[in-house]
């Protein structure tokens, strides 16, 4: 389905952030390519349309967390201060780091 070798660089997973005039371009790179079924690529090949690349952030940890189970850190507001985009952690988790937080 894809053309290329390897495939460009995307945002993965869960989530991204970007201004309105951006969003505006994308939708309108989308459409002149054909929908890829994977949609973090598809985001990828339009951003590249637009010579535009992804930048990393330490905040969104789309690969989850890696926390010591029995670390005090884990109870530590600040330990979750500073993320945006947070993946694998259980609904009981959730609410726990929400609460902190």
């Amino acid at each position: 389905l894809y053309n290329k070798n390897i495939y460009p660089p995307y945002a993965g997973g869960g989530g991204f952030i970007m201004n309105g005039a951006l969003a505006k371009r994308l939708h309108k790179a989308s459409e002149t390519l054909e929908l890829y079924p994977i949609d973090d690529v598809f985001l990828g090949m339009c951003l590249e349309i637009l010579k535009v690349s992804p930048v990393g952030h330490e905040g969104f940890k789309t690969f989850g967390i890696v926390k010591n189970k029995n670390s005090k850190m884990n109870k530590e507001p600040c330990f979750y201060r500073s993320m945006l985009v947070v993946h694998k952690l259980l609904p009981p988790e959730l609410l726990q780091m929400w609460d902190l937080v």
